[in-house]
């Protein structure tokens, strides 16, 4: 069989496996019912569509045809590592210095992966996504999660 498609194919792979994985690892908690669904649940039902997802983008890269085979490029390593780092620095900080300064650092960071830096967008960026994830975590949903670094609030 010839793959037609070498970036639809490698995406189609990874979207079934991590899906199949998910949906493996969502078994291990309760199902609940379809009225009162358990933890298990929704990670299930998500996990079975990219499952799903990555089939259908799997076997279309097996049949239908793209010009020049749309060949994967090169990794792009450097957004890739700035983005895992940031991840790694927000987890790290979000527990010592709180939501309203892990957020903007994080928003900064992240922001260096790209080739276009420019602060204005950044700073807008920055403070829209904090007030968004104070009002959807800690006014919406309830969570508590830190709001500013724990030697300002004792």
């Amino acid at each position: 069989m010839k793959i037609k498609s070498e970036k639809d194919f490698w995406s189609g792979i990874m979207f079934l496996v991590v899906g199949i994985v998910f949906a493996v690892g969502a078994t291990n908690y309760s199902m609940g019912t379809g009225a009162r669904p358990g933890p298990g649940y929704f990670p299930l039902i998500l996990s079975v569509i990219l499952a799903i997802l990555g089939a259908v983008v799997l076997f279309k890269s097996l049949t239908i045809e793209t010009e020049g085979g749309d060949p994967i490029g090169n990794i792009a390593w450097r957004p890739l590592l700035v983005i895992v780092g940031a991840i790694a620095v927000f987890g790290a900080m979000l527990p010592r210095l709180g939501l309203f300064i892990t957020v903007p650092v994080l928003i900064v960071i992240v922001s260096l992966a790209g080739d276009e830096f420019k602060w204005r967008g950044v700073i807008i960026a920055a403070v829209a996504l904090t007030v968004f994830s104070w009002l959807i975590f800690v006014a919406g949903l309830s969570l508590t999660i830190p709001l500013w670094p724990s030697f300002l609030t004792k």
